[in-house]
């Protein structure tokens, strides 16, 4: 995507080298530090944007999300298991759910996030990330979400923001299968492993650019 590109996207608010599921599994505690806000100003997205790892370290990143876990959504198999999911069968999508506060964040914002996160116009696949559980989909909680999701990506598509068409699939929330522990704040625990090296870094560092002025303080710098 060109600068420009990003430039519209922002504006519209207003390669891979290895393969995610190739990576040596590790199990490690989610020490993701939470930020305490009212209940009534909590608001959830979830969305599939290929590889969660790469997701969850971008979205961790802006100031209002409290909390975001990775893990499945949209299959047809009840808790299915990585390695099942991976498998590409049991028709889940590799998914993060972001919880944020709504006083500092709107969906607007969360889909500014989204598209910038990854390639909405590769289907069922994000790089060397290969098949279903890899497709770019937002799952909405209400109706509100699916009327801006659905107008956004119009938007997006009228204007030719990409030289292919978004192909971001926009589905209603059923149910969310949250991913072994392991898996929760892996890049920040993980950085050292070739996955996020070569290919989360790069997004990391794309997205803070971006995202400059909307980026918690630990990361702003």
């Amino acid at each position: 995507m060109t600068f420009l590109k990003t430039i519209f996207i922002a504006a519209l608010c207003g390669s891979s080298l290895i393969s995610c599921a190739q990576q040596r599994e590790k199990k490690e505690n989610n020490i993701m530090t939470q930020e305490k806000v009212a209940p009534e100003n909590l608001d959830t997205a979830t969305f599939g944007a290929g590889c969660y790892w790469c997701v969850e370290a971008q979205f961790q990143m802006l100031d209002g999300v409290v909390k975001v876990e990775s893990g499945f959504s949209g299959g047809h198999v009840k808790n299915p298991a990585y390695r099942e999911v991976c498998e590409g069968t049991t028709g889940h999508a590799e998914v993060c759910q972001v919880t944020y506060d709504k006083t500092k964040l709107t969906f607007d914002d969360m889909l500014q996030a989204f598209w910038q996160s990854h390639d909405p116009t590769q289907l069922n696949r994000q790089g060397n990330d290969v098949g279903t559980q890899y497709r770019s989909v937002i799952f909405y909680h209400n109706a509100e979400q699916q009327k801006i999701a659905e107008a956004y990506k119009k938007k997006l598509n009228d204007e030719k923001v990409y030289d292919n068409p978004v192909v971001t699939e926009i589905s209603p929330f059923t149910i969310f299968y949250k991913a072994d522990e392991y898996h929760q704040n892996y890049f920040n625990q993980n950085s050292d492993q070739p996955y996020c090296s070569y290919v989360i870094q790069p997004k990391v560092e794309k997205f803070r650019k971006v995202f400059k002025s909307k980026l918690k303080k630990e990361y702003a710098h």
